[in-house]
């Protein structure tokens, strides 16, 4: 399964590719897209919409994995990340590629075992995981590969989880 994981921002918008399957994943690609936080707002999310759209077509991911946007006290982060979150959505959909939200928590758990995990565990691991021998920087790339490595694995399971159920007048 090919995931693009997205760790929405509007100033910093990371990006990771994964191949993966339940136990294995190996690094397509990383990066991060840039915006001016002084730049006009539409204007920002429209770059943003033409950098997700080339990710989504070179790339040609199964699904797409978004940091869930969850609430803080600084309203305009939330606003932003909600904003770079409906562009990632919109992004996909139009493609009709599946999108899946993940908590921070969650995304922690599924690669370090723990969802207390800080930035330096998760980043340690994610290079771990992928057999990097530099560790992606700066932390919203190596949170994407995160998102996208915490799809792999648990959305996989999940999916067969769900078939099983099905199969057996469950669901």
């Amino acid at each position: 399964m090919r995931v693009l994981g997205v760790d929405p921002g509007l100033t910093r918008c990371g990006l990771g590719v994964v191949d993966g399957r339940p136990g294995k994943a190996a690094m397509v690609a990383v990066g991060v897209v840039r915006t001016p936080s002084d730049g006009d707002p539409g204007e920002r999310l429209v770059y943003l919409e033409r950098q997700l759209e080339s990710w989504l077509a070179r790339y040609e991911p199964d699904v797409m994995a978004v940091e869930r946007v969850f609430a803080d006290t600084n309203i305009t982060t939330v606003m932003t990340t909600a904003h770079a979150t409906a562009v990632a959505l919109l992004t996909a959909t139009k493609r009709g590629i599946p999108v899946v939200f993940h908590t921070p928590t969650e995304v922690k758990a599924a690669v370090t075992g723990s969802g207390r995990a800080d930035k330096a565990q998760v980043t340690a691991m994610v290079t771990r995981i992928l057999g990097l021998e530099v560790a992606p920087r700066p932390a919203d790339a190596a949170d994407a590969l995160a998102l996208a490595i915490c799809q792999a694995w648990r959305g996989a399971q999940l999916a067969r989880l769900d078939a099983l159920a099905a199969a057996q007048g469950r669901r």
